[in-house]
């Protein structure tokens, strides 16, 4: 190393203690670079997972750079005391003129740290919904779900969010919970239908598109409930009854993976329709004017409430 120094210094003319540092500083660039190129290689061979060889070429990454700052800073310094000295007088300005910066690592540091979200999963942060592709140090990118496009299917837009909003946006997370969402189908039938036996209908058939889930639903909310205060003590569809201004609202509700909802909700209304047309006592229902004639509907003309 001395060498290379002295080489170095003589050939360029610079001074024999910045030739050292500068080709101590590259040994340890390239070292720090071998070492992860390596590590990388290693996790390929050893699996096919994408997430994982995401996460290993981010994580590697960062502490790749982190230590190298700290070795690097080490050498062109004369010691950490110096160096802490200077930082301590730039903080205050930095953070003001980097303010937007810092949040954004902030909240990079939440994500790691706290991992409200990881990669693949549906989130939702104030009015946009995506799926998460990627996560930096500064922003996180979301395949954009929604939007223009009815239901939960993508819009094929890429939107790049800053992590500093985590900070102050309120976030959803649609798998964090156990992995499924409970969805809702509302039916209305006319007051003249029988609305019992449309209930009937409603409930088997939700049974049958969702009753497979149940079971797995209750066995991932035991291992939720470690985490988080969840509870729930039913996980079969069910239907429910209320009234509206048009007639009889029977309501579905059933649990379902968040990337599939649009899916089972067309596949259930299919069933509903089939079963409904070869009901002739049940019939959707529509907004409708009725007319009321006293003499049709055999009641009297007189006043004061009499018959």
């Amino acid at each position: 190393m001395n060498q290379l120094a002295d080489w170095l210094s003589s050939t360029t003319g610079t001074n024999p203690d910045v030739a050292f540092n500068l080709m101590s500083s590259v040994v340890v660039i390239l070292f720090l670079w071998a070492v992860r190129a390596l590590a990388l290689r290693i996790v390929w061979r050893r699996t096919d997972d994408v997430r994982r060889r995401y996460s290993w070429r981010k994580v590697s990454g960062y502490v790749s750079v982190a230590v190298g700052f700290l070795i690097v800073g080490r050498i062109w310094l004369t010691g950490f005391q110096r160096f802490m000295t200077f930082a301590g007088l730039v903080s205050a300005g930095i953070a003001i003129a980097l303010k937007d910066t810092l949040a954004n690592i902030a909240g990079w540091v939440f994500i790691v740290w706290r991992r409200p979200f990881g990669l693949g999963d549906r989130v939702q942060i104030g009015e946009l919904i995506g799926d998460v592709i990627d996560i930096r140090v500064f922003q996180f990118s979301l395949l954009e779900v929604g939007g223009w496009v009815d239901s939960d299917q993508s819009t094929g837009r890429v939107v790049h969010v800053p992590n500093g909003m985590l900070m102050t946006t309120p976030l959803a997370n649609y798998g964090a919970g156990f992995e499924y969402i409970w969805n809702e189908i509302p039916v209305l039938i006319t007051f003249e239908s029988d609305w019992r036996k449309a209930k009937d209908i409603l409930l088997s058939i939700a049974t049958e598109h969702a009753e497979n889930l149940s079971e797995k639903a209750a066995e991932r909310i035991r291992e939720t409930s470690k985490r988080f205060m969840i509870f729930y003590q039913t996980f079969t569809p069910t239907v429910y009854t209320s009234v509206k201004d048009s007639g009889v609202l029977l309501t579905i509700r059933y649990l379902c993976r968040p990337r599939v909802r649009r899916g089972s909700t067309q596949a259930i209304w299919e069933d509903v329709l089939d079963r409904f047309a070869a009901a002739p006592d049940i019939d959707f229902a529509y907004p409708t004017r009725r007319f009321f004639d006293q003499a049709v509907e055999g009641k009297s003309a007189g006043g004061d409430g009499e018959q």
